[in-house]
């Protein structure tokens, strides 16, 4: 069954903008890239792309969460790299090299994605060849998040590693022009253990530590931040190499 999309409104460029990295990029390429894409509208499920299938795209969550990562094919369970939502932008790596994606990428609720087209893009890019510069740093800027959190899986404890994967749901991994944190993050306790390697038993230990800390407050998959400079100060100094500034205990909490 064809997917259902919809070209992409100009409209949007204001809430794209909300986006370190997209805000950062010369207006004609933001304008670019908004007239070259259509949004994917896909269900709960739903695999945008597979691993091992080639590139044709760049990507952008308008709305909902996607699970970036890749599916064991023996028992179909889901290695979790990433949980990202708006306005996350992701598929970078492909577009640069060329080479099948590394990752799959599926929908965890209803979900809206910005696709941008990779041949349209790519003839765009021939002719402001500038602007691959821009591409370039994004993938540089998922580099070092990838490198900060291999250096912090071998060398912290799970209860600073889960602190620290709260703080980055909360700012979209540091790269919201929004100062404020979410108050809310929408990431179930099994998530949490895909991305870092243990049990869910394990990361449900330490969520009800935070909780009796009153760091945080559990709901139905969801996560409260209760206290922010408690959570910051339990996440600990983070590597200062990452290109966006994570936040500060003083930092506001909204929603």
């Amino acid at each position: 069954m064809a997917r259902r999309t919809e070209s992409t409104p100009l409209t949007l460029l204001p809430a794209l903008k909300s986006h370190l990295w997209f805000a950062g990029c010369p207006p004609a390429f933001q304008q670019a890239l908004v007239e070259r894409s259509r949004l994917w509208h896909i269900g709960p499920g739903e695999i945008l792309f597979s691993r091992g299938e080639a590139q044709d795209s760049l990507c952008c969550v308008v709305a909902g969460a996607l699970k970036l990562g890749s599916i064991n094919p023996k028992d179909g369970s889901h290695h979790l790299t990433m949980y990202v939502e708006p306005y996350h932008w992701f598929g970078e790596i492909s577009m640069l090299d060329g080479l099948p994606r590394s990752q799959d990428a599926i929908a965890d609720t209803d979900s809206t994605v910005m696709v941008v087209s990779g041949p349209l893009l790519t003839e765009w890019l021939a002719e402001h060849p500038e602007n691959w510069r821009d591409l370039a740093r994004l993938a540089c800027a998922k580099l070092r998040l990838i490198l900060t959190a291999i250096e912090d899986n071998a060398s912290l404890s799970i209860e600073q590693q889960v602190a620290r994967r709260l703080l980055f749901s909360a700012t979209n991994f540091g790269q919201s022009t929004n100062p404020s944190v979410r108050r809310r993050v929408r990431l179930p306790q099994e998530y949490l253990a895909r991305m870092l390697g243990v049990s869910r038993q394990t990361i449900n230990k330490s969520l009800r530590a935070l909780e009796r800390e009153r760091v945080l407050a559990l709901h139905y998959a969801e996560i409260e931040i209760v206290d922010m400079a408690a959570l910051v100060t339990k996440a600990g100094a983070i590597y200062p190499g990452l290109p966006y500034p994570m936040p500060g205990p003083d930092a506001d909490i909204t929603g």
